[in-house]
């Protein structure tokens, strides 16, 4: 499940860099991300676990799925502080470790801009979701200004992807999400900045269905 989806060096950056991003308004975003979920939950690319202090009680277990082996090791720290139950198991978007229907919901937040294949990825997602079920994102995507979005594309077929463990911030997150299936119930338009030194970089938070 590893191999060319680790990315070591990364790994042990991006939990400073999340602090910082926490501060200034991510740690909120996560709290409407995860408010009024309930039953058993499938997260995709759970990372440190930056998610699981956020989860309600209404949640009865977490399966958080990661490929990043340094990012399990602080996962499974990670789940034995929150307050409902979480498993950690090693997988990927592409396959997830799952039967079919086998969850009330999925989450994703900030990993739909890094797996290898968005529609692959999300209908591996739909597949283990029961009928109805709902998948809460949040996620950065290309500008719609066509300045910013320009400047997105060009990183992402230069640098960007390689500084920031597989990342392409220019992907247009929301009509895959729709291409793949799932039925927009909500969705917020977010334009956040991270860090004092980081431009204001457009997000998505919200839930969508499988049919």
């Amino acid at each position: 499940m590893a191999g060319t989806h680790t990315h070591p060096l990364f790994a042990r950056v991006y939990p400073r860099i999340a602090k910082t991003a926490e501060a200034h308004g991510a740690a909120e975003h996560r709290r409407t991300l995860l408010a009024g979920l309930e039953g058993r939950v499938i997260e995709i690319g759970s990372g440190h676990g930056p998610n699981f202090p956020h989860y309600p009680a209404s949640v009865t277990q977490v399966v958080a799925v990661e490929c990043e082996p340094h990012m399990i090791e602080l996962a499974r720290r990670a789940a034995d502080d929150a307050p409902i139950a979480v498993t950690v198991m090693e997988g990927t978007a592409e396959q997830l470790p799952a039967v079919e229907g086998e969850f009330d919901a999925a989450v994703v937040s900030l990993v739909l801009c890094s797996v290898a294949d968005q529609e692959v990825a999300l209908r591996e997602i739909a597949r283990v979701l029961r009928p109805g079920g709902e998948l809460r994102f949040y996620e950065h995507v290309v500008s719609k200004g066509p300045a910013m979005a320009a400047v997105q594309r060009a990183a992402d077929a230069t640098v960007w992807p390689l500084l920031a463990g597989g990342c392409h911030c220019a992907r247009d997150t929301s009509r895959a999400i729709r291409n793949a299936g799932f039925e927009m119930e909500r969705e917020e338009r977010i334009a956040f900045k991270p860090s004092p030194v980081m431009p204001a970089i457009p997000h998505i938070l919200g839930i969508a269905r499988r049919a």
